[in-house]
């Protein structure tokens, strides 16, 4: 198995954490990380796709990436592999520092494991799992970058990504709660409320930064009479960063605490606010990290719950959105999940017009934004933008065509297609399902 050493071109981006990580490494603990965890951590799987691979480049087509940094080989996911996982294998982790300072870069920032390339291959090779091989490794030798490292640190200690503490958690729910009982005075957020049907949960930027998106739910909650609840107690965050470091061990915590949290209140099912790789992770990742093949309670992503409340009338629309709307397909929830038609049918019931975008559904282009890259953080944010010139010119076609108001039902999706949008002048709004559902659905007077 040949390949090319790391491109010699590449500018390196300064960082702390991958420079102070860099500092630390040597020769002898490379070698031993990598090794153990290609001998105790993978298997078959790694050894089939590596043996597999017949460096076609079929998935070049499929990488934003690659067609955005005008078709440069270096940015095909195959190449990206090339650069890293390859030659670690085919040295038997005989690199140097600089070598994992440049690969933790490409994992981190060059890659947003969206599993598009994974479409194209015609050994359905999954180029993500490959790359978090490659960031478990670099987790493991310390070389992460500073900004999500501090997010995974905030989740180790905290249990969510911002730091929130157990008071401020509930501080928040209460004032949305008597914010929306100027609107609906008999609007309650239930907390701890035992046998509840639905356990709600969300990432901490909501009560951070997008506190009103609580209160939306809340009302939608209450419109709908959803017997709900959410936790006073750690737990309620269900984001994960961990998993997108390589901090599988904290991965774990986070999503046994999640589970818990659910089950020690008897809920019936989770419904998970709008966030695909939280979705990822409590659905496909974190959940078997704890040795659950599926989740031991329900799960129930938001554009699913809002499509079973229109499908049995428990909400009513009077008078739909009026500005055209474009749908951006979030990555985990679309070829992660396959909730594409769900989301179009929520659109159709709320909006009255619709530009679809091109291409659409599990073919979208990803935000460039989730896999953690964006929250890789200012360092690397030109990076990340620049590298999805494709998204730009999607959104162009559709602003073309009509479309003024964006629907991304996905946060870090909202955070890279904002910075798009900046960048570009684009001059779109970009709205979550639950913002379009909540001004236009009918309410008690």
């Amino acid at each position: 198995m040949g390949g090319p050493v790391l491109r010699e071109d590449m500018k390196v981006i300064s960082d702390e954490g991958l420079d102070k990580g860099m500092e630390r490494l040597t020769p002898e603990k490379i070698e031993q990380v990598v090794n153990s965890v290609l001998e105790t951590e993978t298997g078959a799987r790694l050894k089939v796709y590596v043996d597999t691979c017949v460096h076609c480049g079929l998935c070049s087509e499929a990488c934003h990436f690659f067609l955005s940094n005008d078709r440069n080989p270096a940015f095909s996911p195959a190449g990206k592999i090339k650069q890293t996982l390859w030659e670690i294998v085919r040295k038997k982790g005989k690199v140097d520092p600089s070598f994992i300072r440049k690969a933790a870069e490409i994992a981190y920032t060059e890659c947003n494991l969206c599993r598009r390339c994974s479409m194209y291959c015609p050994f359905g090779i999954d180029i993500a799992y490959l790359m978090l091989v490659i960031r478990r490794i670099c987790h493991k030798l310390g070389m992460t970058p500073q900004y999500i490292q501090t997010t995974a640190h905030s989740h180790a200690v905290t249990l969510n990504q911002m730091w929130v503490k157990d008071d401020e958690w509930i501080d928040t729910l209460m004032w949305q709660e008597e914010e929306a009982q100027d609107e609906i005075p008999d609007l309650r957020i239930p907390l701890d409320k035992e046998g509840a049907d639905v356990f709600y949960s969300v990432i901490a930027p909501e009560p951070k930064f997008r506190a009103q998106l609580i209160y939306q739910a809340a009302v939608i909650m209450k419109v709908a009479g959803i017997n709900w609840t959410m936790p006073a107690t750690p737990g309620w965050d269900n984001s994960d960063m961990c998993m997108y470091t390589g901090d599988n061990e904290v991965m774990g915590r986070l999503k046994k605490a999640h589970f818990e949290a659910a089950m020690r209140l008897k809920a019936k099912r989770i419904v998970m606010g709008e966030c695909g790789h939280a979705f990822r992770s409590i659905y496909d990742v974190g959940n078997r990290w704890v040795a659950w093949r599926m989740p031991p309670i329900p799960v129930t992503h938001a554009i699913e719950f809002y499509y079973e409340l229109f499908k049995e009338g428990k909400l009513n629309i009077p008078k739909k959105y009026d500005k055209p709307v474009t749908l951006h397909d979030p990555c985990n929830i679309v070829r992660g999940r396959g909730l594409h038609e769900m989301a179009r049918h929520v659109v159709g019931e709320t909006c009255e017009e619709f530009v679809e975008m091109h291409p659409n559904r599990e073919h979208n282009y990803c935000c460039s934004a989730g896999g953690g890259v964006i929250n890789c953080g200012p360092p690397f944010k030109m990076k990340r933008v620049d590298g999805n010139r494709v998204k730009a010119e999607q959104l162009f076609a559709a602003k073309a065509r009509g479309a003024k108001t964006l629907i991304s039902p996905c946060h870090n999706c909202h955070g890279g297609l904002e910075d798009i949008i900046h960048h570009h002048g684009l001059d779109m709004e970009i709205k979550f399902l639950g913002d379009i559902i909540y001004e236009c659905m009918e309410k008690p007077e």
